[in-house]
């Protein structure tokens, strides 16, 4: 169920789920920061397995959203590891009222995990912003909706041809061109992809379709060029 991407560093796929109709594979990452503890990015449905997987390895404390739709098992989350402290990305609360937080994640890392990882916001548009964090040991870009690269076996159908035309499928996957539109103010954005790209990862790690291993900093540019 969890599977070593890079040091200290771990990736579990989750179920696939129905986002508008279109089918979309998900995935998460736990990262085991310097302290022993366990950063949890994106979680994914919480199952018997993945729940010994993720405590061979460690303790929850801190269970994060890159964006405001990725939220759908923060609660499974937080109910078993009750004391890890949850953090919502820009938007979220507002949203999901229900959901209980910690604090609002910003364009500084937390002081908790700021040793490891680093991140920043995706900021400029009106519909959403997002969350790209960096891990510091295992050279990792973990990037959620931004970058989508869905396998191309799998788009089938009017469906698959729709995600084709959206720039959402192979290895040269992108941003899905409806959320492109909402980035009015593109200065922040580039700013933003600026600071990705100094980070000068070596591996990505992206929620719906192909991670890699290598030639990160490249893939990223490419991806992000409409910027």
């Amino acid at each position: 169920m969890l599977k070593q991407f890079g040091p200290s560093l771990y990736v579990a796929d989750g179920p696939v789920v129905s986002f508008y109709g279109f089918p979309y594979p998900t995935r998460m990452v736990v990262v085991q920061l310097s302290d022993g503890k366990l950063w949890v990015w994106s979680p994914v449905a919480l199952s018997v397995e993945l729940t010994d997987a993720v405590e061979a390895i460690g303790t929850v404390h801190y269970i994060v959203s890159p964006n405001k739709i990725h939220h759908l098992y923060l609660s499974q989350w937080s109910e078993h590891w009750p004391y890890a402290r949850v953090y919502a990305p820009p938007g979220l609360v507002g949203r999901k009222p229900e959901l209980h937080f910690d604090a609002v994640l910003g364009d500084m890392p937390e002081p908790q995990w700021a040793t490891d990882i680093d991140q920043v916001i995706f900021h400029g548009s009106l519909a959403m912003e997002e969350v790209v964090f960096f891990h510091h040991l295992s050279r990792t870009a973990i990037i959620c909706d931004l970058i989508q690269r869905h396998c191309e076996s799998r788009m089938s159908g009017w469906k698959g041809l729709l995600m084709r035309l959206d720039s959402l499928v192979g290895e040269h996957g992108s941003t899905p061109r409806e959320w492109r539109v909402t980035f009015l103010r593109r200065r922040l954005a580039r700013r933003a992809r600026d600071k990705v790209l100094a980070w000068k990862p070596e591996r990505l790690v992206i929620a719906h379709g192909e991670c890699a291993q290598e030639q990160a900093t490249t893939i990223i540019a490419d991806a992000l060029s409409w910027i």
